[in-house]
């Protein structure tokens, strides 16, 4: 098996035409071409995973500076499509069936993980997967419910439901991208909600990883298990993703050099830059490519296991209730 995703993972670098070259060409001596600057734009957990330290270390090698715009993983993949950008980043896959993203190439680089922020001083540590569904449903509106203090949740979300954060969130947690989220406040990206649960006692929001790991709060583990480098590495933490680079390869006149830097983004000296940043590289765990497939199934599993427990714990309050009704 191992054998088999091996090469299928080589198959897709070929057929994409990016080689991961441990030791990169040096610099071109052409001038013009070092004067071009590569334009990028993406979800800001992209250009915080790895963009910024990937790009100043390739201008150093190479010449070649780059310009970084945020915007989103919508944008990351949609402005690639329209050709306002040389290449893009994204926290999402492609929609299928979507005319503005049809063709857009997507190299996965790097492992990100969705987590669960609340204010640096929240006494919650640890919440479950029912939880979580039940939070974004509406049915847990007190810290309380979570084992925290008697106050209002205030669920911070970002707003539609294409963003990246959103759209892997949807389809993890029910299945289903077009799920409703009963939020307290929308936001347009993930910086601005980030820093609201900085600054917000009774907030509570899912940011990715390689962000949220750079802001002054604190990260819930997830039915026990903290989001560590280890455990996003060996699938133990189960809200993984990959991020991508993206790319269109027709009438692009700079696609040998965004194949270029995707190729330095997969080398030994770029997924060592990656790793610098707590990130997992792409490459370091590919084998959660396969554990994909049985990662939706294990989330539905944990969340039956709570609703029984939820269950029980009802009905066992019922039983004591009604034991008190009838020695009255």
């Amino acid at each position: 098996m191992k054998y088999i995703l091996l090469m299928a993972l080589g198959l897709a670098f070929a057929i994409s035409g990016v080689q991961a070259a441990d030791t990169p060409d040096k610099a071109p001596s052409n001038a013009g071409e070092q004067d071009n600057a590569l334009h990028w734009a993406g979800c800001g957990i992209t250009k915080k995973a790895f963009m910024k330290e990937l790009s100043t270390e390739y201008e150093k090698i190479y010449g070649v500076p780059f310009v970084l715009e945020g915007g989103g993983a919508t944008k990351g993949i949609r402005r690639v499509k329209n050709r306002s950008v040389d290449l893009g980043g994204s926290c999402r896959p492609k929609l299928s069936g979507v005319a503005e993203e049809r063709f857009v190439h997507m190299t996965p680089v790097a492992w990100d993980a969705l987590v669960v922020m609340v204010h640096k001083d929240n006494p919650v540590s640890d919440i479950s997967l029912g939880q979580i569904k039940d939070l974004y449903e509406g049915k847990i509106t007190n810290w309380k419910e979570l084992g925290g203090n008697d106050a209002p949740v205030e669920l911070l979300v970002r707003k539609g439901k294409i963003s990246g954060v959103g759209y892997t969130l949807r389809r993890l947690i029910w299945g289903d991208p077009n799920q409703e989220f009963k939020g307290s406040k929308e936001y347009p990206s993930s910086g601005p909600l980030e820093k609201a649960v900085e600054t917000n006692p009774n907030a509570i929001g899912i940011s990715g990883i390689s962000s949220a790991s750079k802001r002054n709060v604190k990260l819930l583990s997830v039915e026990g298990k903290t989001p560590s480098f280890e455990n996003i590495q060996s699938g133990n933490y189960l809200m993984y993703r990959p991020l991508y680079i993206t790319y269109m390869t027709r009438n692009n006149p700079r696609i040998r050099e965004v194949k270029r830097f995707i190729s330095f983004a997969l080398s030994k000296r770029g997924r060592a830059i990656i790793r610098a940043q707590g990130v997992v590289p792409y490459l370091d765990a590919v084998g959660l490519t396969a554990k994909q497939k049985a990662q939706r199934q294990t989330v539905r599993e944990l969340q039956e296991k709570h609703f029984a427990q939820q269950k029980a714990a009802a009905s066992k309050s019922a039983d004591k209730s009604g034991k008190k009704t009838q020695k009255h």
